[in-house]
């Protein structure tokens, strides 16, 4: 069982996943920040590798990825950086990024890279299925890594089953055919996540696009297996002179039951 499932079995629900862009704010901020996160209640790390034409990155990824992009940050100096941290982390991460870079710097030379310094799972929203199915699967399951499809409301029953036999770790739901960061319909995403639950689908779900608070990350935990936040931790972090305080505040915030 891969490291994101065991999480999900041992937290049945509610699980918080966040995402950070790779050398954002600083080109050495990744590792201090995966530290902040696991040491502050989230059950799972999505790191978005900065690409240039990020399509489903709403405006403030976007301008987390140029930054990144400016600082220096590669996927071979994100791969430098978990090299050295792997032996203090123990959530699972998940990379999140786009074909182009991936394949200009060898895909399964990625895979295996990704592997070898503790990656749990990918996230490669241009990926088409028939292209993981015939090509990239295997090279991806090789190596021990979980792989996750986005799913959207206007994606038909037939395609949802279809990408839920082809995925592992879990289904990213997008909540709206927005990109991320965008607000967030709660009451037509309840419908859309009901029909979801009605598939009795083999993985579990998480939501992201919109998930920003805690009201919203609560709202979608009562329909899905948890949440995805990004683009509103990317903007406490945007000011924060320090990651380890902003990100006790902000997942105290969405995470306090008080």
């Amino acid at each position: 069982m891969s490291r994101i499932k065991k999480t999900f079995e041992k937290k049945n629900n509610r699980i918080l996943n966040v995402y950070f862009t790779a050398g954002y704010p600083h080109l050495e901020s990744t590792t201090e920040i995966i530290r902040s996160l696991q040491e502050n209640g989230a059950d799972l790390i999505e790191i978005g590798m900065p690409y240039s034409d990020p399509l489903a990155d709403g405006e403030t990824i976007q301008q987390s990825g140029a930054v990144a992009l400016s600082n220096g940050m590669t996927i071979k100096k994100l791969f430098e950086q978990l090299k050295g941290y792997r032996e203090f982390f123990h959530l699972p991460i998940i990379l999140m990024g786009y074909m182009n870079p991936v394949l200009q710097y060898g895909f399964e030379k990625f895979c295996a890279d990704a592997a070898s310094v503790g990656v749990s799972g990918l996230i490669l929203p241009d990926l088409p299925p028939h292209e993981f199915r015939e090509v990239y699967g295997d090279i991806i399951k090789k190596y021990g890594l979980d792989f996750i499809f986005l799913v959207t409301p206007e994606t038909s029953e037939e395609r949802i089953r279809m990408l839920d036999k082809l995925s592992s770790g879990f289904i990213y739901a997008v909540s709206s055919s927005s990109t991320t960061g965008g607000k967030t319909d709660i009451d037509n995403v309840a419908k859309y996540l009901q029909r979801l639950k009605s598939y009795h689908l083999t993985n579990p779900i998480l939501v992201g696009f919109g998930i920003k608070d805690k009201a919203s990350f609560d709202a979608v935990c009562n329909h899905a297996d948890g949440g995805i936040i990004g683009s509103a931790y990317i903007n406490a972090l945007k000011n924060a002179t320090d990651i380890s305080a902003t990100t006790k505040a902000f997942l105290n915030e969405i995470l306090n039951d008080k």
